[in-house]
């Protein structure tokens, strides 16, 4: 029996009542998302082992996947907008499913190109469902709610994560590396087995996550949902929005300061497992998988214990604060590659939890309902920052090695600390992270 639709505001909001059923089926794409995030950063560890790729190479994963939102997240702006919310996350669901299935052709033919290709189309979907799923959260509800609703579903995506990670740790690594003297030393016809049993490795998980995920957009096709979105009310696009958007200088400043977070972020969570394995002879890929692990829990500590923080400070202050430690912390992990710099890595991720949203919501904070939907898609577009930077560290890396790689995420935090201090000059505002 479908839940009934409750009544509606004339801006799109629900008046009084939250409908659980359609509010958890949402919330539940967070968790999916952060699957599909962070299992990249298996991925690039367990290409770089199957195909023998440089750092370079092997960041690509992750340009592949960063790309797509790039591309995608003003198309889903406008997608959203003409068809609704509900409609932009149903495709999302179906891009990220397919992209998933696209895994067993790729491992079949044990080709690295048809792997990017299919998580491009993975992140084309994550870029509908992010740009859909943050908005909707919102008015599924009264607006005394709001924030709280859209923090509870925040707090689902380091989970997700932390999934990812396990999933990858438990089903993909073997705990297998042969170093290259001795793949060189196999024949032709054992580095072509190993190759294919490592590609083969990431099939069955890819096909359970795809087929979930296209159970799960039927699911959501078949539920009622309350009609809440801007074609729904008739409102008709503003004129002249996007070219205003592109002249404001505190959106665009957020846009660079999400560039340079996403960046950061993906480059330290990407090569994790390789600093590690570089930095602590001995260790295998199954675990140092546990020190990317480790930091998803930090980083989901981080966002709780940041927004208790945000309670009592301005968001701006507390963002430039965490920026600064973080410029720290990298430095220990460029200046004091071990143990000690592993562990810095893994406390950066408690630093670097609030930086999304609170980026995010400094961005789009005061503006019109078609500014903010359309200022949301470029921010959603900077996220290509996970494509481009890392792939600079992965060059940096070949270049000089991991350690002093990780100066690039430190000069990341620094242009966040700089928006930061520019925010901190502002009228106060407390951000939800």
């Amino acid at each position: 029996m479908h839940p009934q639709a409750a009544p509606i505001t004339a801006g799109g909001r629900l008046r009084n009542k939250v409908p659980l059923l359609p509010l958890a089926l949402i919330v539940s794409l967070f968790f999916l998302w952060g699957v599909a995030n962070n299992l990249n950063d298996v991925l690039v560890a367990q290409f770089k082992k199957t195909f023998t790729l440089s750092d370079f190479q092997a960041a690509l994963v992750q340009s592949a996947f960063y790309l797509g939102y790039f591309v995608v997240a003003l198309p889903a702006g406008a997608y959203m907008r003409r068809y609704g919310y509900k409609s932009a996350v149903v495709l999302g669901l179906c891009l990220y499913g397919a992209g998933a299935l696209l895994f067993w052709p790729a491992a079949v033919f044990a080709t690295y190109g048809m792997f990017l290709a299919a998580l491009f189309v993975i992140a084309c979907g994550l870029a509908f469902l992010e740009t859909s799923a943050n908005p909707y959260v919102t008015l599924l509800g009264p607006a005394s709610s709001a924030a709280a609703r859209l923090n509870l579903a925040q707090a689902f995506n380091p989970l997700g994560s932390i999934a990812g990670v396990l999933i990858g740790q438990q089903f993909i690594f073997d705990g297998v590396t042969h170093t290259p003297a001795e793949l060189a030393a196999m024949s032709a016809g054992a580095r072509e087995a190993f190759m294919k049993s490592e590609a083969a490795a990431v099939q069955l998980p890819y096909l359970i996550i795809g087929l979930a995920v296209i159970f799960w957009a039927v699911v959501i096709v078949l539920t009622r949902f309350p009609s809440v979105g801007v074609r729904e009310e008739g409102v008709p696009l503003e004129r002249g929005v996007l070219r205003r958007l592109l002249r404001d200088g505190r959106l665009l400043g957020a846009v660079a300061a999400q560039f340079f977070y996403v960046g950061a972020q993906v480059a330290i969570f990407s090569h994790m497992i390789r600093y590690a394995e570089a930095t602590l002879p001995g260790t295998a890929d199954k675990s140092a998988a546990g020190f990317v692990t480790a930091g998803l829990v930090c980083f989901m500590v981080g966002r709780f214990a940041g927004a208790a923080l945000m309670k009592r400070l301005k968001a701006s202050r507390v963002l430039a604060w965490f920026a600064l430690i973080n410029v720290l912390l990298m430095a220990m992990a460029a200046l004091a590659p071990g143990r000690e710099g592993v562990y810095a890595l893994v406390a950066s991720s408690f630093f670097m939890s609030v930086m999304y949203p609170t980026i995010f919501a400094l961005g789009v904070e005061g503006r019109s309902d078609d500014e903010r939907k359309f200022g949301a898609a470029l921010l959603v577009m900077s996220i290509v920052g996970g494509a481009v930077l890392t792939a600079v560290m992965g060059v940096v890396s070949d270049r000089v090695g991991i350690a002093h790689a990780m100066l690039v995420p430190a000069l990341c935090f620094v242009a966040i600390f700089l928006f930061a201090q520019q925010a901190w000059q502002r009228a106060p505002a407390r951000v939800p992270a």
